[in-house]
């Protein structure tokens, strides 16, 4: 079996392009992929990272704002619902600094939320 060279650099091109340009990872047995914020496909890229955080349970940070600091008067539940806005807010900042090309990032906000970094965007 033969391959053309025209054909083997398709395929070496489309490699490099799902390496490079795309984010993947499993939730619950579900390959998710997020295709990289190049800058001109926001709505795609924002369509992906909502999707894949709601499919990972950890949107909170998304569609939530920031809980207060927690004191000694909150409630067992208030802290649980901190603690998990905390791991949302985490897991978001990651998946979306991840899945946006290094030159982008720089005019980023650091020290936000996910849904304060979405905004930015």
């Amino acid at each position: 079996y033969t391959v053309s060279s025209d054909t083997l650099f398709t395929l070496i091109v489309l490699i490099l392009y799902i390496a490079y340009f795309t984010v993947t990872f499993s939730v619950n047995n579900n390959m998710v992929t997020i295709e990289v914020l190049t800058g001109s496909d926001f709505k795609k890229w924002k369509e992906d990272i909502e999707f894949a955080m709601e499919m990972a349970d950890v949107d909170l940070s998304l569609v939530t704002d920031k809980p207060g600091d927690l004191t000694v008067a909150n409630t067992d539940d208030e802290k649980l619902v901190h603690a998990a806005w905390m791991k949302s807010n985490r897991i978001c900042l990651l998946s979306m600094r991840r899945s946006i090309l290094d030159h982008l990032k720089s005019g980023l906000p650091t020290d936000c939320t996910a849904k304060e970094l979405m905004t930015a965007i």
